[in-house]
C-alpha cells in the first residue's frame, strides 16, 4: 500500500516542475493521469533516447503515470475535463495563468466543478508581479535569482546545466500538496499552491543575497573554489582525474595540514579561520593541488578518507552508472521501455520512507496509451471513444 494510495491526480505539467511533483505523487501511490495534446506534449521529444523519440527527462518525470490525449479547447474536451475534475483531488499545471483560464484549469473555475480540490501551479515568476505574465525555464531563475552573477571563471558568468531551479520547485511544490492535502483532511477546504522558479533559486541562494545587503559586498567568481572556505576546490590527479575536497573548521584545517605536511600553517595567521583561509584561499589551494599532482585519483581519496577529510571523486556519467555505492543503495532502478535499446536507469523516489516507501510501478506512458482506458472510468462507451477519436478531440 502506497501512502497515497487512492489519491487521484491530473497532471497538465510539462518539462520538469510540475511533472516530476505529480511524479513523486505517483511514487507513493497516487493514480495520476497526464494529459496532453493529440500530437503530445513538448516535452516528450526533448533530448530523445528511444526510437519513438521520448526524452530522457520524459522517462524519469512521467513514471507511473497513465496518459490521456485530449484536445482541452474543444466543447467536448471541456466536457471531459469537467469529469475529470469531478473525481479528482489534485490538479497539477505549469501553463501561463490566461492558457489555464481557456482550458478551464483555473482555480475558480476547478472549485466551481469540485470545490475541496487542490491546484498545483509552477510558473517561472509567480502570480501578481509586474513579470507574472512573462513566460521562462529553468535558466530564468538561475540568472535572475543572483546565483549565476556568483558563479563560473572571472571574466565568464555560468549557469548551471542541471536545472536545479525546476527540480527545486517541484519539491517545493510537493510540500506545498502535501500540506494542502493536510489542511483539507483537517477543515475539508481545498486550496492553490504555487510554486515558481524564481523564489525557489533565490532560497537556494539566499545567502549571497544576505551577504549582499549586509555588507554590501559579492565575492569575485571563482570557479570551483569554495565562496567562503579553503581549501576548497576541484583538485587534478596523476592519471587525469578530479577530486573535490572542502576544508571547514579549526579541527578539519588542523587534519589537512597534517595530512600535506605542513603542520606549520595552522599557527599562520593568515589561516586563523574560515575567513582568512578564503581570503588567503589561493595558497592553500596551490598547495594542494601540488600534493595531488604526483598521485592517482584512488591514491588521493584513500588518504584524504584516513584523515577524515570530505571528501569526493569527480564522476563520469559512466562512472556514476557503474558506482558500487550506487548500485547496492538501488538509487538507479533499470526500467524497460518500448524502443530504448535496453532498460533505462530511472532515479528512484529521492527520500525513503520505512514504512511507505515510493516505487516504480510502471514506466513512462506512451502517448494516449490510457486514454480508451480512463474514458472508460468517467462514463465513456466504446462507441463514444470512437466518436471523439474520429472527431479528433482525443
Amino acid at each position: 500500500m502506497g501512502v497515497l494510495d487512492g489519491l487521484r491526480v491530473l497532471d497538465y505539467g510539462r518539462f520538469i516542475a510540475a511533472p516530476w511533483c505529480s511524479a513523486l505523487l505517483a511514487d507513493m501511490g497516487a493514480d495520476v493521469v497526464r494529459v496532453e495534446k493529440r500530437e503530445g506534449g513538448e516535452d516528450r521529444w526533448v533530448q530523445s533516447v528511444t526510437e519513438g523519440g521520448e526524452g530522457g527527462t520524459f522517462l524519469q518525470c512521467n513514471r507511473n503515470k497513465r496518459s490521456l490525449t485530449l484536445d482541452t479547447t474543444t466543447d467536448a474536451g471541456k466536457e471531459i475535463t469537467r469529469k475529470l475534475v469531478a473525481r479528482a483531488d489534485i490538479v497539477v499545471a505549469n501553463m501561463p495563468a490566461a492558457g489555464m483560464r481557456g482550458s478551464g484549469l483555473d482555480y475558480q473555475t476547478l472549485r466551481g466543478v469540485k470545490p475541496d480540490i487542490i491546484l498545483a501551479c509552477a510558473t517561472a515568476y509567480g502570480e501578481g508581479g509586474p513579470y507574472s505574465d512573462r513566460i521562462g525555464f529553468d535558466g530564468a531563475g538561475q540568472v535572475m535569482s543572483g546565483a549565476t552573477y556568483r558563479q563560473g571563471l572571472p571574466d565568464q558568468p555560468i549557469r548551471t546545466v542541471v536545472p536545479y531551479a525546476d527540480f527545486g520547485t517541484a519539491l517545493t511544490m510537493t510540500i506545498g500538496v502535501m500540506m494542502a492535502l493536510y489542511h483539507r483532511d483537517r477543515t475539508g477546504e481545498g486550496q492553490q499552491v504555487e510554486g515558481a522558479l524564481l523564489p525557489t533559486a533565490m532560497m537556494l541562494s539566499n545567502a549571497f543575497l544576505i551577504e549582499r545587503d549586509l555588507l554590501g559586498t559579492d565575492k569575485p567568481r571563482m570557479g570551483n573554489q569554495g565562496t567562503s572556505v579553503a581549501p576548497c576546490d576541484l583538485y587534478r590527479t596523476s592519471d587525469d582525474g578530479w577530486v573535490l575536497l572542502q576544508v571547514a573548521g579549526q579541527p578539519m584545517f588542523k587534519r589537512w595540514c597534517r595530512l600535506v605536511g605542513r603542520p606549520e600553517l595552522f599557527d599562520d595567521p593568515r589561516f586563523a579561520d574560515d575567513d582568512s583561509r578564503w581570503e588567503n584561499g589561493d595558497t592553500l589551494n596551490d598547495i594542494m593541488s601540488q600534493w595531488c599532482a604526483d598521485k592517482t585519483k584512488a591514491e588521493v581519496l584513500d588518504l584524504l578518507e584516513a584523515a577524515k577529510m570530505p571528501a569526493a571523486p569527480m564522476h563520469s556519467t559512466q562512472e556514476v552508472l557503474d558506482d558500487p555505492h550506487v548500485a547496492a543503495m538501488g538509487y538507479l532502478q533499470r526500467v524497460p521501455f518500448p524502443g530504448a535499446p535496453h532498460d533505462v536507469p530511472i532515479i528512484q523516489t529521492p527520500f525513503r520512507l520505512s514504512a511507505t516507501p515510493g516505487v516504480i510501478r510502471r514506466r513512462a506512458p506512451l502517448l494516449g496509451e490510457h486514454t480508451d482506458e480512463i474514458l472508460d472510468e468517467i462514463g465513456y462507451t466504446t462507441a463514444d471513444i470512437a466518436g471523439l477519436k474520429d472527431r479528433q478531440v482525443v
